[in-house]
């Protein structure tokens, strides 16, 4: 049980954080304006250059490996959604660590993931 909590803490911080550390580099690296291929090698050359690019792939790599972990104990519609709670982290993270504005609107949507969660969970302990 404490293995498959640290497992979904990972999944959903690591992940976030993954996810946070790759907008802060694309927001190093700029805007891609030119989709053909070349433009996109440069591109990508340009953000593997950026320290953000590899924290980021790091921490989502993490991610993966313990969501691979998580799904050899568990059902894959009980992971997915208890998962969505990145959401929420991941609003919170983009307010402030990037400094987004995140609406009220948002933030009701996030309440919302978090409500269907709750009931994926208890429908795990009472189902």
């Amino acid at each position: 049980m404490l293995a498959e909590v640290i497992f979904f803490f990972l999944i959903m911080v690591a992940g976030t954080a993954g996810e946070l550390s790759m907008a802060r580099a694309m927001r190093t690296v700029g805007e891609v304006t030119d989709f053909r291929p070349g433009g996109l090698i440069r591109v990508a050359l340009r953000a593997l250059g950026v320290s953000w690019t590899w924290l980021g792939l790091a921490l989502m790599t993490l991610a993966f490996f313990a969501l691979l972990a998580v799904l050899t104990v568990e059902n894959v519609s009980f992971v997915v959604p208890v998962t969505a709670l990145s959401y929420a982290v991941g609003a919170l993270g983009g307010s402030l660590f990037l400094h987004e504005r995140v609406t009220r609107t948002r933030w009701a949507g996030v309440l919302l993931v978090c409500v269907g969660v709750m009931m994926v969970l208890l429908g795990k302990r009472w189902g």
